[in-house]
């Protein structure tokens, strides 16, 4: 497949003008694109350029609100709870965080409830732009079914990513970020748009085997980690985030990929810990004690290296991407261009 090379402020535009060719609000469209752009900086092409005319097709069929704006309210002296009204889920999540950092910073802890969403990128970044203010953080979000419960058959939860970050005194934060599947569900989504296998062990079909077939495992369900631990895990997140959200569960959600339908309406949930009221500078000695003793002393590689190796790579040489992909972002982001010079 034939890639190419483009700077990624080049990218950022065409993204957003693919989504306000949609119909989607600029001050949203940045946002998404902001989100895309950071997802393809640190080598994650699953929530990158690949989800962007799924986002614009839903846009057009209305299955998500291109100009929906946020509705946040602060129901407890640490809570804050934000309505998403089917649109976007980044700026629903930057809109809470607006007010739950400042609330973290007097209460020692707050939480960011979000409603009405939608599919929220890079979990790990949300927490990561929290460790960079000073906090600790950690995030729950809930996916359209993918995965059974274990022993069952039928899929009711989803791959539903959890979360953390924290700060460090000389380094970029320390971040982990995975899904309770072994494998994230737009990963197989991507290998089945290329006609590729998938590797043994991430996916069972609709009868229940194993497979390596994307497109089989489409229409089945995904294997969660560590067997009936994941599953828990899985269970876990629905709770936190959609039942304490009033969101919409795995199974009741419609899909991410898919532009018909009604909106998935799934939730996420943020906690955020203020590292002052813990002990601030001895919180962060304790960090470098244990980063330390697990590069120097085990020695392993701290989580994240190879994110912000590759956050490096795209700085100096740009992003790569399929050049057939980029024909198509341009394609969509150009009908708009014509419309509005009035050559249509």
């Amino acid at each position: 497949m034939e890639t190419i090379l483009r700077p990624p402020g080049e990218l950022h535009e065409l993204v957003v003008r693919v989504l306000i060719s949609a119909g989607t609000a600029p001050a949203n469209a940045v946002a998404v694109a902001d989100a895309v752009i950071a997802a393809e900086f640190d080598g994650i092409p699953s929530h990158g350029f690949v989800r962007v005319p799924f986002y614009a097709d839903q846009v057009s069929s209305g299955k998500i609100d291109g100009h929906a704006v946020p509705e946040v309210k602060q129901t407890a002296a640490a809570i804050v709870n934000v309505d998403a009204r089917h649109g976007f889920a980044f700026p629903a999540i930057s809109a809470g965080f607006g007010v739950a950092v400042s609330l973290a910073r007097g209460a020692g802890i707050a939480a960011v409830g979000i409603r009405n969403s939608h599919h929220c990128g890079v979990l790990g970044h949300h927490v990561e732009r929290l460790a960079q203010r000073g906090l600790f953080g950690l995030a729950f979000a809930n996916t359209p079914a993918a995965m059974a419960p274990w022993g069952g058959a039928r899929a009711l939860f989803g791959t539903n990513p959890i979360a953390f970050a924290c700060p460090r005194r000389a380094a970029q934060p320390l971040v982990v970020d995975l899904s309770v599947s072994v494998a994230a569900r737009g990963k197989i989504v991507m290998a089945a748009g290329k006609n590729q296998p998938i590797p043994e062990g991430w996916a069972l079909d609709e009868f229940g085997r194993p497979t390596t077939d994307a497109r089989a495992a489409l229409k089945g369900t995904v294997v969660p980690i560590g067997g009936v631990k994941g599953a828990a895990l899985a269970l876990m997140v629905e709770f936190l985030s959609a039942a304490l959200t009033q969101s919409h569960f795995g199974y009741e959600a419609s899909s991410f990929f898919e532009a018909t339908g009604p909106p998935p309406g799934v939730g996420q949930l943020f906690v955020m810990f203020d590292t002052n009221a813990f002990g601030g500078g001895a919180v962060l000695d304790r960090i470098e004690d244990l980063c330390h003793a697990i590069s120097c002393e085990a020695p392993a590689r701290i989580p994240g290296e190879r994110r912000l190796a590759s956050r490096a790579n795209v700085a100096s040489n740009g992003i790569s991407l399929p050049k057939e992909l980029f024909d198509l972002l341009q394609l969509r982001a150009c009908r708009r261009d014509k419309i509005s010079s009035g050559s249509e």
